[in-house]
């Protein structure tokens, strides 16, 4: 099964490796490598990670505090938000309506 970026959930996870890149030596690597491995264990077993709203799931991010927020497509994972744990919960429902042309 493939993944696709919301391209706002794009824009957060680039942002955020910035973010880390600045803080100290590999960090913003080590949070890339980790949100990757999140996605890969998402694409694996899209069922297990609980239903947070709708049909948006929640899986989180070892290490850091965030979570990736995703949908299951018939032949995709949509992920619809890398969101910090502290940010205003359910900002990213305006994202819900998007679906990547193919």
């Amino acid at each position: 099964m493939r993944h696709a970026f919301h391209p706002e959930a794009a824009a957060e996870f680039e942002e955020t490796v910035r973010f880390y890149m600045e803080r100290g030596r590999n960090l913003g690597e080590r949070f890339a490598r980790e949100v990757k491995t999140t996605i890969r264990k998402i694409i694996a077993t899209p069922d297990r990670w609980r239903v947070l709203e709708e049909d948006v799931r929640r899986c989180l991010v070892r290490v850091f505090p965030y979570s990736v927020l995703y949908t299951i497509e018939a032949d995709y994972i949509l992920i619809i938000a890398v969101a910090h744990g502290k940010r205003q919960p359910g900002y990213w429902r305006h994202r819900l309506a998007y679906r990547p042309a193919r």
